[in-house]
């Protein structure tokens, strides 16, 4: 027999966001592409890091992270969203939200089974998820708002289903699920016996004064609920692969246990200063966070209004879906990379949020950068009008 790659090989190709980002690298661009969030990092943050590596804090950390951190995320959970965990046997830290993501699928699901998935959705979700032999089923939220009701869940649930993703604020709509659609996620699962994995890694962009509602609080889902987040948004660290799970014990010592094979432990001294982030930065600096970004996704959407690039203007997180059917091309990547040679600034094709052809009139934008690329990324837009 000849060698070969295995079969789950052509079902992890390189993401449409990093072979955009690769192609706004070529032209030199302006990559609206990837949210790779670069703004400066917390001094709290950086200085707790470095002391950490100076004070020799280098080796393996224990399976399910740093005392410290497991400790500071603990807290930041009750504090922000009335969520109680113990951080001795509920809190895992792993690398990044993805690699908990993962390391949940690993230890709580099995080859053939099912799960629910909101449309549009994050690919690595779906990726995960199909690598494991685990079959993504979709439900498909209606725009303009990305609405969706209670037959629609109840309408592909079979008797393989195991569980639900729920991505709030999510990537890439940006929807916020409201108290009531949660209700309704929850009743779902509860019904049919389900685990909730969520990704609330946006957790701190909500705007228009929402509220971001844990899932894992409303009642009778503490015990179904995986909690996912991370660090790499909110401090603008997302190449340290710091994320966590907050979930009921046993499931937490089999994600950990999972996590520890695959990644051993989150580089220790970084662990060690998004800890000292959690523990320095206050109220005032997650308010300014949402602040910030609140005002960065009124000028961008406005600026797409202007030259006809209509978006779906963000309730959350820090992309927008923008309309770019009026671009020339048959399809969203050639319409995206009509504007990337015609402008230089990248976006996502809609496709890669989507299945089959509902995404090729979309691209998404990321808008989370520094104003002075933001103002030039605009600047750049507006050569569409002439």
């Amino acid at each position: 027999m000849a060698l070969r790659a295995s079969k789950r090989r052509p079902l992890v190709a390189q993401s449409e966001i990093r072979s955009m980002s690769i192609e706004c690298a070529r032209v030199g661009g302006i990559n609206l592409a990837q949210g790779v969030c670069d703004l400066p990092v917390p001094q709290p943050v950086v200085r707790g890091a470095a002391e950490a590596m100076e004070r020799g804090q280098n080796i393996y950390t224990r399976f399910d992270g740093r005392a410290e951190l497991r400790r500071a995320i603990a807290a930041r959970q009750q504090r922000d969203t009335g969520l109680e965990a113990d951080p001795e046997i509920q809190v895992v830290v792993s690398a990044g939200a993805t690699g908990a993501f993962y390391s949940a699928c690993l230890a709580l699901l099995d080859e053939g089974d099912e799960v629910v998935v909101f449309e549009p959705y994050y690919g690595y979700h779906i990726v995960t998820l199909a690598a494991l032999g685990i079959k993504p089923v979709f439900v498909t939220l209606a725009p303009p708002s990305w609405e969706f009701c209670a037959a629609d869940l109840e309408r592909v649930v079979t008797e393989r289903t195991r569980a639900i993703i729920l991505n709030t604020p999510a990537n890439p709509s940006g929807k916020v699920f409201s108290r009531e659609e949660l209700a309704l996620v929850a009743d779902f699962a509860q019904a049919h016996d389900l685990f909730v994995f969520t990704d609330e890694i946006y957790e701190n962009f909500v705007f228009d004064g929402r509220e971001h509602i844990a899932p894992a609080t409303l009642p009778g889902m503490a015990r179904r609920t995986v909690t996912i987040s991370g660090l790499s948004k909110v401090f603008a660290i997302t190449g340290w692969r710091i994320g966590y799970a907050v979930c009921d014990p046993e499931w937490a010592l089999a994600i950990g246990h999972f996590s520890d094979l695959v990644y051993v432990c989150a580089p220790a001294p970084l662990q060690l200063g998004a800890a000292r982030g959690l523990d320095e930065l206050g109220p005032d600096y997650y308010r300014g966070v949402a602040e910030d970004h609140e005002q960065k996704r009124d000028l961008f959407c406005a600026t797409l209004g202007e030259i006809g690039l209509v978006p779906h203007v963000p309730q959350g997180a820090y992309y927008t879906l923008a309309d770019i059917s009026r671009l020339p091309g048959d399809t969203a990547k050639a319409r995206a990379m009509h504007l990337l040679e015609r402008t230089g600034v990248a976006c996502v094709p809609g496709t890669a949020f989507f299945r089959g052809d509902a995404g090729q009139t979309l691209g998404r934008f990321c808008f989370a950068k520094e104003m002075p690329i933001l103002e030039d990324a605009m600047g750049r837009l507006r050569k569409l009008e002439s």
